[in-house]
Order: structure tokens, then sequence, then C-alpha cells
């Protein structure tokens, strides 16, 4: 589903939504044309009771993807803000450490956070990660880690800022791991198979009207196929129309007076 994730929205709506629909609404002429409304209608006391079970067994499996792939969305701007904000404060703990040290975590941060903003996102996209920032991101330590405390004020500076620079790791991997995706393949089987599935199923039914029962399952099938498409745009946080931006990394740059330059 990749593919259709990187695709503009309209155009992933209209191959998913838009084509399941019409193929949806031709199905019941299509069968129409060979077995008569009058032997179908013979079907629809029992088929009624057990369209309802499927439906209602789809419809919670429908909802729970859903939310799943919401809540892992979120998690993935959580982690871009927590990212954002650990730099910042690293920047403000540079200021206080100051000497040589001082300069060189902030460079260090500099170097990582521009990077994070040009390359790791580019790379999230693919369902990767750079090694550039990977290794800004060692320096950022290495450069922390020059710094030896004289005094207590010291200690506990060092200390916060390893707290920091630690936060700012787990919030990096945090959307390294979130950027390749929040459902698995055996899952969009079974999406995909249950809305043909629970639309295929309304073809037992029949009544009078053919425009009607056509108009019908052309609804069944839109409503379908739009949480499934919702699922597919923001299954890939990274990438597609729906995705999280490095805005909040741009705006430490911005704040402590740096410009980046994606």
């Amino acid at each position: 589903m990749a593919l259709l994730t990187t695709q503009p929205l309209w155009l992933s709506g209209a191959l998913v939504i838009g084509v399941a629909t019409l193929l949806a609404m031709a199905a019941p002429v299509f069968v129409r044309r060979r077995v008569p409304s009058e032997r179908l209608r013979i079907n629809n006391e029992v088929a009624g009771f057990t369209f309802a079970t499927i439906g209602v067994l789809y419809a919670v499996l429908l909802a729970f993807a859903v939310i799943i792939v919401w809540e892992k969305f979120s998690v993935a701007e959580n982690a871009a803000a927590q990212e954002a904000g650990a730099a910042a404060t690293l920047y403000r703990l540079a200021d206080g450490i100051g000497g040589d040290s001082g300069a060189a975590l902030r460079d260090g941060l500099t170097h990582y956070v521009r990077a994070a903003v040009t390359e790791d996102w580019p790379a999230m996209e693919r369902s990767g990660s750079s090694h550039t920032v990977t290794r800004a991101l060692d320096a950022t330590y290495g450069a922390l880690l020059t710094f030896s405390p004289g005094d207590g004020r010291g200690t506990a500076l060092l200390t916060e800022a390893l707290r920091q620079l630690d936060l700012l790791t787990e919030a990096r991997r945090t959307r390294l791991v979130l950027a390749s995706g929040a459902v698995p393949g055996v899952l969009w089987f079974v999406l995909f198979g249950g809305a043909v599935v629970t639309v295929g199923f309304t073809l037992f039914f029949g009544t009078e009207s053919l425009r009607v029962q056509a108009v019908m399952t052309g609804i069944l099938a839109f409503l379908i196929f739009s949480g499934l498409h919702v699922i597919i745009a923001i299954d890939h946080p990274f990438a597609g129309s729906v995705k999280v931006q490095p805005e909040a990394l741009l705006a430490v740059l911005e704040d402590l007076g740096t410009k980046a330059q994606p």
C-alpha cells in the first residue's frame, strides 16, 4: 500500500473510493442480467441475518484499524515535537556549559537538526533513515562528553543535558520505526478481503427496483472504502499528502537565529 500512500490524496481517493464504488454499483446490474430478481428475493430473509453478522464484524475490524492508525499518527506527531523540545533545551544548556564543550555541543546540534530536516524526513518517506543524521547524533554525544564538570552546578548541567539528549534519541528512534507504517500485510489482506465480501454479499439480495439496489450497494461501498482510504492516507505518517512535517525542528533553528537550508 506504500504506492497508494505516496500518491496525491485526490488520486488515491479516486482509485480506492471512486473505482470501488462504481464497480459495486455495476455488480447488481451484472448479476440481475443472469439471475432473475424472483430467485434473489428468496434469499432476502435468510441472507439478511447473515449480512447483519458480517457487517458488524467487518465494521468492528475497520473501526479498530482506523483507531490504531490514527493513534500511531498522533504518536509520530508527538515524537517530532518531543525531539524539537529536547533539541531546544540542549541549545540552552549548551550556553550554560560554555567553553569549547558548549560551542561544540551547539554546533553538533545545529548540524543534527538541519540534517534531520533535509535528510531524515525525505528518507522516512521511503521508510528509511539517514546515516548522516546518525553520525551527527553520535558527534553530538561526543561533543557533550568532552565536558568535565568541576563543581555541582556543572554536574547537574551534564546530567540534564544527557537526559535531554536521550529523549532526543528516543524520539528519533520512534519516528523512524513509525515511518515504515503501522498496518502489516496480513491485515491489509483481511481489510480489503472483508470489504469485497461485505459489499459482495449484497448481491444475494433482490429488490423490485434494480436502480435502488445499485444505489444502496454503491453507498455501502463508498462508506467502506472511505474508511480504507483514511487508513491508507495516514498509515505512513511521514509520507504522502497527509504527513507529519518537520516544522517543530525548523522552528527550533529559527528561534535560535539559525537558518535551515533544506
